[in-house]
């Protein structure tokens, strides 16, 4: 179930985990990606441009998914630029932000609904083997952060709501309307700045292109999540593709080989 991208990688020296949350451990809002295109294509095609709609949502797909990771708002940003490149006048990034999470949680309100009143365990909108996973991270001693490009208010819900926040001593941290004063990649210079480590000493898990990206950068070792939502039994090779393109050192598709992945990354 591990795939060794590059072979030989170990993450013993690591002192710091960081972990995505939707997709990474959070299935709650498995599906987004079927509300956010469907939104953008229509409001090009509402441009009346003449292009294809087929072609339109082609282009959708490209720029969500590269954007992936990142605070929701920049894909609304990118949004409002097709719009402008084809003669439409724009809303407000945050305006198109809004409508999308309108429609989102519309489909997730039930989702959200049946934690609330714990009519089923967390565990049923977990990526399977997270918890175990995280436990051992924990307990081998490691600082854990939670970093999504999700509205921070929503996704501190949800992380509690899914009993996790327990395990991230160093914080949860989401998406701000001041876009500008968050992102993962500022998170994890903020940690380096602090000298709570160097980037060798970082671990990364996430399925977007993002975070993935972000943790290389620095030097550490990651872990390219690559669930097929919202099963999760299977690699996704779409987001396979990407998180090795930018340097995941090993891809699974989801924690069940959670023993055989900590023997992996610290042996």
């Amino acid at each position: 179930m591990i795939e060794h991208v590059r072979p030989g990688v170990s993450a013993r020296n690591a002192r710091v985990v960081l972990f995505d949350f939707d997709g990474t451990l959070s299935l709650i809002r498995a599906g987004w990606t079927d509300v956010m295109i469907p939104m953008m294509v229509e409001i090009l095609l509402d441009l009346k441009t003449g292009e294809r709609e087929e072609d339109l949502r082609e282009l959708v797909t490209e720029f969500v998914g590269r954007l992936t990771g990142k605070q929701t708002i920049y894909q609304m940003i990118e949004l409002a630029r097709q719009v402008e490149l084809r003669g439409g006048k724009p809303l407000d990034p945050l305006q198109y932000k809004y409508r999308y999470l309108e429609l989102l949680h519309a489909r997730i309100a039930h989702r959200l609904e049946e934690l609330r009143k714990g009519q089923v365990p967390p565990e049923k909108y977990l990526v399977p083997g997270a918890r175990p996973l995280l436990e051992a991270l924990k307990e081998r001693g490691l600082k854990m952060y939670l970093a999504s490009g999700t509205d921070q208010q929503y996704m501190r819900e949800e992380a509690d709501l899914l009993d996790v926040s327990r395990y991230f001593d160093g914080g949860v941290y989401g998406a701000l309307d001041d876009y500008k004063s968050f992102s993962k990649k500022i998170l994890i210079q903020k940690i380096i700045a602090s000298a709570e480590c160097d980037g060798p000493n970082f671990l990364g898990f996430g399925d977007g292109y993002v975070e993935i990206e972000n943790v290389k950068e620095v030097g550490g070792v990651a872990v390219g999540v690559a669930t097929d939502e919202p099963e999760c039994r299977v690699v996704n090779e779409w987001k396979r593709k990407r998180l090795t393109s930018v340097g995941a050192d090993f891809i699974i598709p989801n924690y069940e080989c959670h023993q055989e992945l900590m023997n992996v990354l610290f042996c």
